[in-house]
């Protein structure tokens, strides 16, 4: 059977989108780590991913999470604030953090994870940490290059003065290509 790539996100507004690309170009301007930004238009919030799965199971996963968002309701979230991972002296993930209704978006992520562990996929070890991945530092960054780049995300301000209305989540395939990976929905259920 068909394996495909995927997981569960969702998706950013084209507004955000611009946004996160006008922080990476000033961020490029002032850092010169060997750094693999994330394309804006890839960026997403993933609630879980799946990995390689079977094609036939897609039908199953989405009514897992048509039963997940049930008696859930549409809730926002606003992009605000830089950090990394682990830590702003070893600096290996460069990230945007979310704030607002953030118990809303803990508790479908919890919905999510459990509605899917009867179809067999375990359960994330740790913690939820919602977040958009804006860059990854490539292997062969120097200590130095991570610090210095620790210290100027510690002196980056960034608010994205962009609420997100969430209202759907999205079951997407994950095509990795030269360019970069390509997504496309599998399926999308509503949370009303």
């Amino acid at each position: 059977m068909e394996q495909i790539r995927s997981f569960i996100a969702i998706e950013l507004p084209e507004d955000l989108k611009l946004s996160l690309t006008r922080l990476q170009e000033r961020l490029k301007s002032e850092s010169r780590a060997p750094v693999k930004w994330v394309n804006p238009n890839n960026m997403h919030l993933t609630l879980k991913f799946l990995g390689n799965i079977d094609a036939g199971v897609t039908g199953k996963i989405t009514s897992a999470l048509e039963e997940a968002v049930r008696g859930t309701r549409p809730f926002h979230l606003e992009i605000k604030g830089l950090g990394v991972f682990p830590n702003p002296r070893r600096v290996n993930i460069v990230w945007v953090g979310i704030t607002g209704e953030v118990n809303q978006l803990d508790q479908l992520q919890k919905r999510v994870e459990s509605s899917l562990t009867p179809l067999g996929f375990v359960p994330e070890s740790r913690p939820f940490t919602p977040h958009l991945t804006l860059a990854r530092l490539r292997d062969q960054a120097t200590s130095d290059e991570r610090l210095n780049l620790g210290q100027l995300i510690a002196n980056t301000e960034f608010d994205a003065n962009c609420n997100l209305y969430i209202n759907s989540v999205h079951l997407v395939r994950s095509q990795l290509t030269r360019e970069g990976p390509f997504y496309s929905h599998i399926s999308s259920i509503e949370i009303t």
